[in-house]
């Protein structure tokens, strides 16, 4: 899992420096958010039924069994993302199953929104609480994906190492998401090729303007008033 914080760290370092749409928003001296986004090919419905699938997405090297297949989400409230350690049964050796609850679920709004309150990997040792929210929105080119992790509380790693670290298995994660559902645009996990003189030149001469970039939406943006949405359904 994420015990081994060395080995994190460094993929974080790593990812960053790939053409990703990832980042640490925040710091504190008690916590930080990390905010990641993708545009998928999928419709809502399809994104949804994967999202509520992490089997099929979820990176093995990020479970504690070692296996995604073990992994079960349950959208409801109160429902829990776990994960389940088989048993073992071996000649020398009997163990019972086990499980472990990465997350739980406080908010599922099918095709629209999962939020999920739980500390991930090397958090789970600390006092901390995390708020996960998956927003699903659709836009022109398909339908958008903002992933925010939002942890608070007193914690003995040094915020800003382990936040870069939890943000780059975030990007991970998400990647393997937005792979299984056809790509458009968002976190990417191979490294940015090298780039030639000339062409890194070219590309800043293309940079836009202040005026002309884009703003990104906030995952406020993107969750919306969903209480005054279904009023008005």
């Amino acid at each position: 899992m994420l015990n081994n914080l060395t080995r994190i760290i460094a993929l974080g370092g790593a990812l960053a420096a790939a053409p990703v749409q990832a980042e640490v928003t925040r710091t504190t001296d008690n916590g930080f958010t990390t905010r990641d986004e993708a545009v998928v090919e999928a419709t809502p419905k399809a994104v949804w039924l994967s999202l509520i699938s992490p089997a099929d997405w979820w990176n093995s090297d990020h479970t504690w069994s070692g296996d995604a297949g073990n992994l079960t989400l349950m959208p409801q409230a109160g429902g829990c993302f776990c994960e389940k350690i088989p048993e073992v049964d071996e000649p020398d050796r009997f163990t019972l199953e086990g499980s472990v609850e990465h997350m739980q679920v406080i908010q599922a709004y099918p095709e629209s929104a999962l939020r999920m309150r739980g500390a991930l990997g090397p958090l789970q040792s600390e006092p901390v609480t995390g708020i996960l929210t998956i927003a699903i929105s659709e836009v022109d080119e398909g339908t958008r994906i903002v992933w925010e992790y939002n942890v608070g509380g007193e914690m003995r790693y040094e915020v800003a190492e382990i936040a870069k670290a939890v943000d780059g298995v975030m990007s991970q994660q998400l990647s393997g998401l937005v792979d299984k559902l056809g790509r458009v645009s968002g976190p990417q996990t191979d490294l940015a090729p090298q780039e030639e003189v000339g062409d890194a030149e070219a590309a800043e001469d293309e940079t836009p303007s202040d005026e002309e970039e884009e703003t990104k939406p906030s995952v406020e943006d993107a969750f919306g008033d969903l209480s005054q949405e279904a009023e008005l359904e």
